[in-house]
């Protein structure tokens, strides 16, 4: 774990950036049992295939696997089991309007501990074309080209 400004990073979903546009972040907390707090602790937790939605005027995660606490015995719980997110009413209705327009989706993208709090970043994103993929692969790769042309430069 990574710790800046006293948040201590436990995971990033790289792939979320990689597959999406990413509009608008919004920060949640977490309702988890003990147990998977400390196998949270551990770092032991994946967001690769997880999402989020909003049921009821409440918003969930779906789909993040957290690996069961070796010494949790009988208080383990499901490790994909559908988590709520902690947000705010207006925060709520705003996700509720913007992931009715076609295109638009709610997803995570890292978890962090703020305080001593499980915390989610989550974003409003719409999904990228294949083409867009390749452009922004193209353009990392000339980037990366430049600085190292710009570095191995003879004065």
């Amino acid at each position: 774990m990574a710790e800046k400004n006293g948040v201590k990073y436990i995971t990033d979903n790289r792939k979320a950036r990689h597959d999406y546009f990413i509009h608008d972040t919004y920060e949640a907390g977490l309702a988890l049992t003990g147990t998977e707090v400390k196998s949270l602790r551990r770092g032991k937790v994946n967001l690769k295939d997880s999402f989020c939605r909003i049921d009821k005027g409440e918003a969930y995660i779906v789909g993040m696997h957290i690996s069961p606490y070796e010494q949790g015995n009988r208080f383990n719980v499901d490790p994909v089991r559908t988590r709520k997110l902690l947000l705010h009413k207006e925060e709520i209705r705003k996700l509720i309007g913007a992931t009715k327009e076609k295109g638009y989706t709610f997803i995570p993208l890292n978890l962090y501990f703020k305080k001593g709090r499980v915390k989610v970043t989550v974003a409003l994103a719409s999904g990228k074309k294949l083409y867009d993929k390749r452009q922004e692969l193209a353009e990392k790769e000339a980037k990366r080209d430049i600085e190292r042309r710009m570095k191995n430069r003879d004065y």
